[in-house]
């Protein structure tokens, strides 16, 4: 495995972005930055060994502050929604940033991970990037270390190992939120992407796409990826899940999950190219977001503009608004034990 590194762009107050490259004996590789510890490329074969960069992501290092996207960077503490931006914990009750005009906290706040400058570094074929987060930080209690090692192999398997640990009781939902187009970036939407997803349930939410509590199973409706499925085939059907998020913005659960087993959660694919993305994780859910609001996001690479449903994201993470659903697997970390969680990129062709 070949690792380089090189400066990419500087923070407002004069610190370097550093962009890494990961070259593996095929001659694949993945661009990783600490701008929320991001992936920024990952260039693959198709069928034909035709290589093309089929996630998403920005031209300029600086673009990747504060976007709406969060393009290809780990939100946190909690990913996802969070219910009026409250939890509780022991009779205590927090408030954490609301999202401007919004009645919900998402993906951390507007000073969550995904928009902090990370510590990085190369350790053996890993590159591991880490942020201590100040008690208090966006609301949350607890000074938190996070950290994530990515890990990219000769099989085309990028592996994310994320972890954290507390000083106080908190609540941690770390995930990756990068943007997909097994035809290319840039190269059009991905609505004639097939979808698998090992998933019979998703998560019924209210109109701000906050979870409810309640479970609700995806046969005999458009949210039903048990066997392969085009992401256009149903995504613009009058269905209370699909029509609050102008597409496919909702939370599956993953059949068979369970602590530190890691199980497939969904499989992309892309006839004609030939390309299948399969990814595999310890959590529980995967949430399916099909690029609906790309629209205006900054430049992309080499140029290109990106638009709604130029790319899906699959993020693995534990259950939106778990902190005040107590029917939902726990997300609350208590000091002196660890949040440990694994995600699996696996590329191959058709």
């Amino acid at each position: 495995m070949k690792i380089e590194s090189k400066t990419w762009g500087k923070t407002l107050d004069g610190k370097s972005i550093m962009l890494y490259t990961l070259t593996n004996s095929l001659g694949c590789r993945v661009q990783l930055h600490d701008v929320g510890a991001g992936i920024v490329s990952i260039v693959v074969p198709d069928r034909n060994g035709r290589m093309d960069d089929v996630v998403l992501g920005y031209a300029k290092a600086t673009d990747y502050f504060g976007d709406g996207p969060c393009m290809g960077k780990v939100p946190g503490r909690f990913a996802n929604r969070i219910a009026n931006g409250r939890f509780s914990y022991e009779q205590t009750e927090y408030q954490l940033d609301l999202m401007p005009g919004r009645n919900y906290h998402l993906h951390g706040g507007p000073i969550g991970f995904s928009n902090q400058k990370w510590a990085s570094r190369i350790e053996g074929n890993s590159v591991i990037f880490s942020y201590l987060s100040a008690d208090g930080e966006a609301g949350y209690p607890g000074e938190v270390l996070a950290q994530i090692r990515y890990t990219w192999n000769d099989e085309n398997e990028l592996i994310m190992e994320f972890s954290a640990s507390t000083t106080a009781p908190t609540i941690i939902n770390l995930t990756n939120h990068s943007y997909f187009n097994l035809k290319g970036e840039g190269n059009g939407d991905i609505l004639d992407h097939n979808l698998q997803l090992n998933a019979s349930n998703y998560l019924q939410t209210d109109n701000n796409l906050i979870p409810t509590g309640t479970l609700v199973e995806v046969a005999d409706t458009p949210m039903d990826f048990t066997t392969e499925k085009r992401i256009g085939r149903d995504i613009h059907q009058d269905y209370d899940a699909i029509r609050n998020g102008k597409g496919y913005d909702s939370c599956w659960v993953i059949n068979g999950y369970g602590k530190n087993k890691t199980n497939l959660a969904a499989t992309l694919s892309h006839e004609e190219s030939g390309r299948r993305l399969q990814i595999y994780t310890t959590q529980p859910a995967i949430q399916v977001y099909t690029g609906n609001w790309l629209e205006g996001c900054p430049e992309g690479k080499n140029g290109h503009v990106y638009h709604d449903y130029d790319g899906v994201a699959l993020e693995c993470q534990a259950f939106p608004d778990a902190p005040n659903n107590p029917s939902f697997p726990n997300t609350f970390l208590l000091p002196g034990k660890s949040y440990e969680e694994t995600i699996i990129f696996k590329f191959s062709t058709l």
